[in-house]
């Protein structure tokens, strides 16, 4: 396996277990193994566990296997480059974000914030979880963009205008991240039983703060979504590389797609799978706004 194949096989594979994180989030499991960490219920292995156990030890197994790839990449990656390259500085950042994942996960875990702990320190690590997610996504991504190839060192980006839109791209995308994560502990949290009581229930005067988030986050959503397609329209015209061509499209397709499911997620009132696919494509948006921003940057 190449070092590119195996950068691709990485990432892929901490897509499907934050996807999964989002289920223990949804299924309320994330208190199976009990205020205990890194053992489950004060044991290595749980016997005859329930399901909520079954679900959250499935996420802890999954997340280790998550940490030791990241780490076979980042050996890989000093195997196959030389000192300096930029694929040991993504790898490296790779391997410091999973560790820092392992780290808020436990945080998450001894604090007790989790099932239907509904406090503003819950709100506040879950940001922190959501950004740190993304960073581990975006090096990942770099890893596997710059993986066999030859690195081109420091260089002034031939459109910096357009890479400034790129980062400004990313910075939307994560907050509209943010505030999607905390949005969906509030709909974990406090259920609507219809689309008018949800909103009625949005705005109360007397509405928890994750409720309010409900109304906000749609509305960022629309605008990074405008906004990211619009950047990433003139990227496509004004850059005609491989990376810049293929991942700005991808990032147009995805925004409309996204904001497509979200609307869906709404009108259902947020079914599990569908909260799963949202969490999923927003991850993918978030893969292909790094891919062209980094495309712009080496342009």
């Amino acid at each position: 396996m190449s070092l590119r194949q195996l950068a691709r096989a990485t990432l892929g594979y901490n897509l499907l277990v934050i996807v999964w994180g989002g289920y223990v989030r949804a299924s309320g499991s994330g208190a199976g193994c009990g205020r205990h960490w890194p053992l489950c219920n004060g044991v290595v292995v749980p016997r005859d566990p329930a399901i909520n156990t079954m679900i959250e030890f499935a996420h802890r197994l999954t997340s280790g296997l998550a940490l030791v790839a990241v780490v076979w990449l980042c050996v890989a990656a000093f195997r196959a480059t030389t000192r300096g390259h930029r694929v040991r500085r993504a790898a490296v950042q790779s391997l410091i974000c999973i560790i820092i994942e392992a780290l808020v996960g436990a945080g998450l875990v001894l604090l007790e914030l989790v099932a239907d702990n509904d406090s503003g320190l819950r709100a506040v690590y879950l940001a922190v979880h959501l950004a740190n997610t993304f960073f581990l996504l975006a090096f990942l991504t770099l890893t596997w963009l710059w993986a066999d190839r030859p690195d081109p060192g420091p260089q002034p980006a031939t459109v910096p205008g357009l890479a400034r839109l790129g980062w400004f791209t990313l910075a939307a995308i994560l907050v509209v991240g943010v505030t999607g994560a905390i949005t969906a502990l509030g709909d974990t949290l406090f259920p609507a039983e219809s689309l008018r009581a949800g909103l009625a229930q949005d705005s109360s005067p007397t509405a928890h703060f994750l409720l309010r988030l409900r109304i906000i986050h749609p509305a960022l959503a629309i605008g990074a979504a405008l906004g990211g397609a619009w950047v990433a329209v003139r990227a496509i015209r004004a850059v005609q590389t491989q990376l810049v061509q293929t991942a700005g499209r991808w990032l147009i397709g995805l925004f409309v797609a996204q904001v497509a499911i979200g609307v869906v997620n709404l009108v259902l009132l947020v079914p599990v799978p569908i909260q799963l696919l949202h969490l999923l494509m927003a991850d993918l948006v978030w893969v292909a706004a790094v891919g062209m921003t980094a495309g712009l940057g080496d342009a």
